[in-house]
């Protein structure tokens, strides 16, 4: 199953159409597309066994994110192993960094993202998981079933503020207006052949920058859940940015930043792509 953001409403994707799912439920399920994260079992089983419409076609700018206001937002760093020493840091072996991107950095699939003035911008393709259901004491094991669906991430960062001393602001430097692109839709576990391992690619202008695979994981996406949910309940709708592989633009030689007039594409395996235009 797909879900996406279109224009604000909730839409269940079928054959590459749109089925608007308040206009289809009836009113049973609200228009909202962060509404459904809290009741997302009853959801799956009304959507497996809908009779639904004839969906309408749709361009991928009218998309949202398909999570457009969690409650909590939690970003991974140093989850591969590449990415670790490309940082100059040893891989963690205990719960990796965890941040925030705030909010108000969250937009939709194919936006334009105004470059902060004086800024170091890098780009970071990560898998996005959005938890399903409370998620608290969760054994690896189970961790999937707390999963409501996969998605696209781009963690941008501007790395002057993010690595400004006393102590970094990884939180700030990644949360500027338009610095966390999640989509282009939902994609439900189910989908794949194997949740676990899912390529990864960026590039730049037509020039790849990232290539990796989420089997690379230092902690996978079920260690990830049994981890976080030890210390704190994940909330229906929140959302989990996994890590990023190397090929960011600090851990190069020479370094490279994003500049006015790049294009950014964002691409996993089985899910699909987003696409950021810079501006100065």
């Amino acid at each position: 199953m797909r879900i996406a953001n279109l224009s604000g409403r909730l839409a269940l994707l079928v054959d590459g159409k749109a089925v608007d799912v308040e206009r289809a439920s009836r009113g049973l399920f609200s228009a909202e597309p962060q509404a459904v994260y809290e009741r997302w079992a009853e959801f799956k089983v009304w959507a497996s066994c809908a009779d639904l419409p004839t969906g309408e076609p749709f361009e991928p700018a009218e998309l949202g994110s398909p999570v457009p206001a969690p409650r909590q937002t939690l970003a991974i760093g140093l989850n591969y192993r590449d990415h670790a020493s490309e940082s100059g840091f040893v891989a963690p072996e205990g719960l990796p960094p965890v941040f925030t991107k705030f909010v108000t950095s969250i937009s939709g699939p194919v936006t334009e993202v105004k470059l902060p003035a004086g800024g170091k911008t890098d780009w970071e393709v990560e898998l996005v998981a959005v938890i399903g259901q409370r998620a608290e004491a969760v054994s690896e094991a189970d961790a999937w079933k707390y999963i409501a669906g996969l998605a696209v991430g781009q963690d941008i960062s501007e790395r002057v503020v993010q690595l400004a001393g006393p102590a970094p602001q990884f939180s700030l430097g990644k949360s500027y207006p338009g610095f966390a692109p999640i989509g282009p839709w939902l994609v439900t576990p189910d989908e794949f052949d194997n949740p676990d391992d899912l390529e990864l690619r960026c590039a730049i202008n037509g020039e790849e920058v990232q290539k990796g695979r989420t089997r690379d994981l230092i902690f996978s996406v079920p260690a990830l859940i049994a981890g976080l949910s030890a210390v704190l309940p994940l909330l229906p709708g929140d959302v989990i940015f996994t890590g990023t592989p190397a090929g960011v633009g600090l851990g190069r030689d020479p370094q490279r930043f994003l500049a006015a007039g790049d294009e950014l594409v964002t691409t996993v395996e089985g899910i699909g792509e987003l696409r950021q235009t810079f501006v100065a």
